[in-house]
């Protein structure tokens, strides 16, 4: 049976932080919810507690799909792994560093050990893509951990990933360019909940080929203002059209896995 949970104003519930890693008598505090718990945000955007058990030192970066058991056992989304019927969602990214590295809703590595961490199941999110199909209702897995796939048609032995769907192929959107600098300026009207994300692959007259964004920064109200890139821009421009993709995002209608394709 299902048991009713709340959420408090005293108490409140932060998607962006990982708890751990637990140890027992570390004196680390244990999970602060239960296993399944539901936060909500805005954009109709829900969260759901789930365990994570890491074998390995593991960078979790934003937009990375698992899927998770009935009792709430995370796992990174592969086809190999895949099992038909689980739920599945994506890492929306870390607010803070628990182990070794991490930054304001951005990746983070993490050494072995449980952790707990809250993980997208609606509203919208970045979602990692090796290939995206605009307005396909359907995406599906790959053999990269963490990486789905939105191609015109489906892929034979993939899993099928259910009632998720993809705004666009890519993104594209204006921004200024300095010569040796790795910072964009001069964006309009990009959003904390639109994009780019963190770990999307940028291409755009002056930005060196492989350049990835590295970081965001927003205004209180989650306006994008500046852009961190991976390398140095090569020349100046104003009002450059960069496209991103690699990261998009994606409209998350509480994702599970339906098929094999």
């Amino acid at each position: 049976m299902s048991v009713a949970t709340i959420q408090s104003d005293r108490l409140g519930a932060n998607p962006f932080v990982v708890e751990g890693p637990i140890v027992s008598g570390s004196g680390i505090p244990g999970p602060n919810f239960a296993l399944g718990a539901i936060a909500g945000g805005d954009r109709e955007s829900e969260w759901v507690y789930c365990q994570l058990v890491l074998a390995s030192q593991t960078t979790l970066q934003p937009g990375q799909w698992f899927q998770w058991t009935r009792d709430y056992v995370a796992s990174l989304l592969t086809t190999a792994a895949a099992v038909v019927g689980q739920r599945c969602g994506v890492f929306s990214g870390a607010a803070q560093p628990p182990t070794l590295t991490g930054g304001p809703v951005g990746a983070i590595t993490l050494a072995a050990g449980t952790y707990y961490i809250w993980l997208q199941r609606n509203g919208q999110a970045p979602s990692q893509v090796a290939t995206a199909t605009a307005a396909l209702v359907v995406a599906e897995t790959t053999t990269t951990a963490g990486q789905a796939s939105a191609p015109a048609s489906a892929t034979t032995t993939t899993k099928a990933i259910a009632n998720v769907n993809f705004a666009a192929a890519n993104q594209t959107f204006t921004a200024t360019t300095v010569n040796g600098s790795n910072l964009l300026g001069g964006i309009a009207g990009l959003s904390a909940g639109s994009g780019p994300f963190i770990g999307a692959a940028v291409a755009g007259t002056g930005i060196p080929g492989g350049t990835t964004i590295a970081g965001i920064t927003y205004s209180p109200n989650g306006v994008v203002q500046s852009i961190t890139l991976s390398a140095n821009a090569t020349a100046n421009g104003t009002g450059i059209t960069i496209t991103a993709t690699g990261v998009l995002e994606a409209t998350l209608m509480r994702p599970f896995l339906s098929k094999v394709n």
